[in-house]
């Protein structure tokens, strides 16, 4: 019989070894628990490195935001292995670095725009943690068929909610077009958050003329700040500027105003 490794991500402690315990009562699911997103990381490379990786994370959405005083699942030794990371953020870097992992998301409350945003980070179903054991399996197995799960009532919301960010994408996405391909050079140092004088030496510009494209920047993208522009950009599927060279991979250079290859 295959197994299915199931890996419970949740800082209320009862709530993950009560399910846990349940999971584990089912002849074909091998279960874990972690208290924290960094523990789940850990849990996710160590079972990667012994070739026994996780099938399935269910990830509580306000992981991170336990304020009760109750102990974690999985108490982390560190201070550092203890930083909230929530549970959306958690699914996102899973999705980007295991993307075999299917994850669910567990919420104590229905919640469109939350519900939207997991599926945007890569989540596979949304699930209410009151629902019953059977209905969990069901949206266990049925997103290692590849299958999206979310409660019908949702429905309507989700849709709605990813259209608008669609329509904000696209918005952005065309500011972002109206740009020079030096602008977008610039704009990419920006989310990368460099300064300007940081800017000026990565790209070989002098400070003014870094000033004066950030300026640019700005006035085209209809921003007042660097964070505005960040978010815009970064709503357009504008990445960081890469290490080590230019945003565009190439040698460009400008000198007295002018570009020289």
């Amino acid at each position: 019989m295959a197994r299915i490794r199931v890996l419970v991500v949740d800082d209320h402690r009862i709530f993950a070894e009560s399910l846990a315990a349940a999971l584990a009562a089912e002849p074909d699911v091998d279960v874990s628990a972690a208290g924290s997103g960094p523990a789940a990381l850990r849990a996710l490379e160590r079972a990667a490195a012994e070739g026994r990786g996780y099938d399935v994370l269910l990830v509580d959405a306000e992981l991170g935001a336990l304020t009760s005083g109750e102990p974690p699942a999985v108490p982390a030794p560190r201070q550092e292995e203890t930083a909230a990371v929530d549970g959306i953020a958690l699914v996102a870097g899973v999705r980007a670095a295991r993307p075999a992992v299917r994850s669910v998301v567990l919420a104590e409350k229905d919640d469109p725009r939350a519900a939207a945003r997991a599926l945007q980070a890569g989540a596979s179903g949304w699930v209410a943690k009151d629902c019953s054991l059977q209905r969990l399996l069901s949206v266990i197995r049925g997103v290692l068929r590849d299958e999206t799960h979310l409660p019908p009532a949702l429905l309507t919301g989700v849709l709605r909610e990813l259209t608008a960010a669609r329509k904000h994408r696209t918005d952005s996405e065309r500011l972002v077009e109206s740009l020079t391909p030096r602008e977008r050079e610039v704009l990419r140092c920006m989310v990368a958050g460099l300064g300007r004088k940081a800017v000026a030496e990565r790209l070989f510009l002098s400070p003014h003329t870094v000033r004066t494209h950030m300026q640019n920047v700005l006035g085209k993208l209809g921003v007042h700040s660097t964070l505005a522009a960040v978010a815009l950009a970064r709503r357009a599927g504008v990445g960081p500027a890469d290490p080590g060279t230019g945003a565009l991979g190439r040698d460009v250079v400008e000198r007295g105003g002018q570009l020289a290859q």
